[in-house]
């Protein structure tokens, strides 16, 4: 396994154990202050993975249009989201990682578009974006446990 999908992997089930006690109610408050809610950082984790790796690749990104859509950036939550969905949504923080890490073994990234993120990194292929991932899972990490610590207990 590739080392960076493996830390990617690591934060991500981090992120889970980190808020499995939280009520639909506190994944889907957003403090004073916020802009977003703990659920929605969850999910636009899966939907900017969808967009940077598969889509820019020029590939059909691996899961229902909705998580991509509703949590890509640029939006904001709409609608609270009830526990079956935050039960998927969990599911798929894990399971599309799965998917991308098979289809990166099996070079399914060779039509990589090269671009800058809004952060300034020169994107040029698929071992950067995963680079790229990492530093934007931590930052959404951060944003997890802000809106943790502000949340109604």
């Amino acid at each position: 396994m590739n080392k960076q999908i493996e830390n990617l992997k690591s934060v991500r089930e981090f992120i889970l154990n980190f808020t499995h006690d939280l009520t639909t109610e506190q994944l889907n408050e957003i403090p004073e202050g916020f802009s977003n809610n703990i659920i929605w950082n969850i999910a636009h984790l899966i939907s900017a993975q969808q967009g940077v790796c598969y889509m820019r690749s020029g590939l059909p990104i691996v899961t229902e249009d909705k998580y991509f859509t509703l949590y890509k950036p640029g939006t904001k939550p709409e609608e609270f989201v009830d526990a079956a969905e935050i039960a998927r949504i969990k599911e798929l923080l894990l399971t599309t990682l799965a998917e991308f890490q098979l289809d990166y073994e099996q070079n399914a990234f060779v039509n990589y578009k090269i671009w800058t993120t809004r952060y300034g990194v020169e994107i040029i292929n698929i071992d950067d974006i995963i680079n790229f991932l990492e530093f934007h899972d931590g930052l959404h990490i951060g944003y997890i446990m802000a809106l943790k610590r502000c949340i109604k207990k």
